[in-house]
């Protein structure tokens, strides 16, 4: 089954290797096939990675693109540990992250590692506001899953 997808004009999207920038007009594409395929509103650049979620998510989405693991496992599990290592409570998060990456579920990851990016949101939104605590069931509701 073809994955249907819509474009609004100007809108950018990579298919496999190819970035694909729409014209004036909506456009709707019919998808056939196994080739990464990343909305623009779901790319992050080494520029706007500017957080440690934001840099995992960045390591999972080039994994992601190249179809390629083993080239960018050791730069992952070095931003897996600095964010565990700086917030264990982003634990669940990383080990769900890390298992579809295991089973070669890039996408999968992908979805996991934008949780993890609003997790993070909301941990320096407590830091910011003062609170002591984040409420214990948003780590691991296992609702991102």
């Amino acid at each position: 089954m073809a994955l249907k997808v819509e474009l609004k004009p100007g809108e950018r999207i990579i298919i496999g290797e190819s970035l694909i920038t729409n014209d004036s007009q909506r456009t709707r594409l019919y998808i056939e096939g196994d080739a990464p395929i990343l909305r623009e509103k779901d790319i992050l650049t080494p520029e706007t990675a500017n957080t440690p979620a934001k840099r995992i998510y960045l390591a999972v989405q080039v994994m992601y693109l190249a179809k390629e693991i083993q080239q960018f496992q050791e730069d992952y599990f070095t931003l897996v540990k600095d964010i565990v290592d700086a917030a264990p409570s982003t634990i669940p998060f990383v080990t769900r992250i890390s298992n579809h990456i295991l089973n070669n579920s890039l996408y999968k990851a992908l979805k996991e590692a934008r949780s993890l990016i609003d997790y993070e949101k909301k941990l320096i939104g407590h830091v910011l506001t003062g609170s002591a605590s984040v409420p214990a069931d948003e780590p691991g509701d296992g609702k991102s899953a």
